[in-house]
C-alpha cells in the first residue's frame, strides 16, 4: 500500500504561496462576486486597484474605498473553485469577508429582485462534507451580518434573512430535494453559500453574505433577463461599499 508522504498534498497555505499573495497585500475587508463581470463592476469604484495575482480564471485586487484598503476577487460560481478562492483569502488573513452574488427563491411571495441575507446555511454541495461534519452548524458573522441587513435595508429593497441552501446539481431542483432544502428552513438556494461561510468559520475569519433573487423554485418563475435582477445585483455592489462605510464610521 502507498502512503502519502504529507497529510494533505496541497493547502491553502501552498495556494496563496503559489500566487505569491502575503497577508499585507490583503485589505481590511475582501468583497468576492462570484463571476469576472460583477467583479469588473466593482474594480470601477474602488480607487488605484492593484492586481495581487492572476491565477486560472480568477483574479484579485487590492485599492481603496473611502480611505479604507479593500480587496475584490472573482471568488468562483460554484463550491469547488469557491472553495479554492476562499482558503487563499483565508490563509492570506482577510479580516472581513463580503460575498455577493445570486439566489433562487424558496418562498412563493419572494420576488424577483428582492434580497437575501444568509444567517446559516445549509450543505447540499459535495465540498463541505470535506471539511466538517453533519453536525457542523454553518453560520454567518453575527454582527457583521447585522450591520449588512441595517445598510441592505436602507437600500429601499425588499429584504429577506436566513437559511440558504448550497447545492452542485442546479439542474436537479428537484421537488424532493427542493422539498427538503424547505423543511430544513432554507428560504433560498446558489451554489456556494455553504463553503463560503465554512471556510471562514474555521478560519476564524468574519464572513456575511448577500445575494439577489434571480429566479424563484417554488413558483417557476425565471428572472435572469428581468430588470429588477439586474438592478438588485447591482445594488449587491454598493451595500457592500457603504457596509464598509458604516463599519469604519464614515
Amino acid at each position: 500500500m502507498q502512503e502519502m508522504k504529507k497529510d494533505i498534498h496541497l493547502t491553502g497555505r501552498d495556494l496563496m504561496g503559489m500566487v505569491q499573495l502575503r497577508p499585507q497585500d490583503v485589505g481590511k475587508y475582501a468583497i468576492v462576486p462570484g463571476p469576472r463581470e460583477r467583479l469588473d463592476s466593482l474594480l470601477k469604484k474602488i480607487e488605484n486597484p492593484i492586481k495581487n495575482f492572476s491565477f486560472m480564471e480568477y483574479s484579485m485586487y487590492t485599492g481603496d474605498f473611502a480611505g479604507t484598503r479593500v480587496t475584490a476577487i472573482n471568488g468562483g460560481r460554484f463550491s469547488a473553485d469557491t472553495a479554492i478562492t476562499t482558503e487563499i483569502l483565508c490563509n492570506a488573513q482577510a479580516q472581513n469577508m463580503i460575498r455577493i452574488g445570486s439566489c433562487g427563491a424558496l418562498r412563493e411571495d419572494m420576488k424577483i429582485g428582492d434580497l437575501v441575507i444568509a444567517e446559516t446555511a445549509f450543505c447540499g454541495d459535495g465540498v463541505t462534507p470535506y471539511y466538517v461534519g453533519k453536525d457542523f452548524k454553518t453560520a454567518a458573522d453575527e454582527g457583521l451580518t447585522k450591520s449588512l441587513t441595517e445598510v441592505a435595508k436602507a437600500s429601499g429593497l425588499n429584504v429577506h434573512s436566513g437559511r440558504v441552501w448550497a447545492t452542485d446539481a442546479i439542474l436537479r431542483e428537484t421537488r424532493e430535494h427542493v422539498g427538503n432544502a424547505v423543511k430544513e428552513g432554507c428560504i433560498a438556494v446558489d451554489m456556494v453559500t455553504s463553503v463560503f461561510l465554512t471556510l471562514c468559520q474555521l478560519h476564524k475569519i468574519k464572513a456575511a453574505v448577500i445575494l439577489a433573487v434571480s429566479d424563484n423554485i417554488i413558483t417557476g418563475e425565471m428572472g435572469f433577463m428581468d430588470p429588477n435582477y439586474y438592478m438588485a445585483e447591482g445594488s449587491t455592489i454598493s451595500i457592500a461599499l457603504n457596509l464598509i462605510k458604516k463599519l469604519e464610521g464614515k
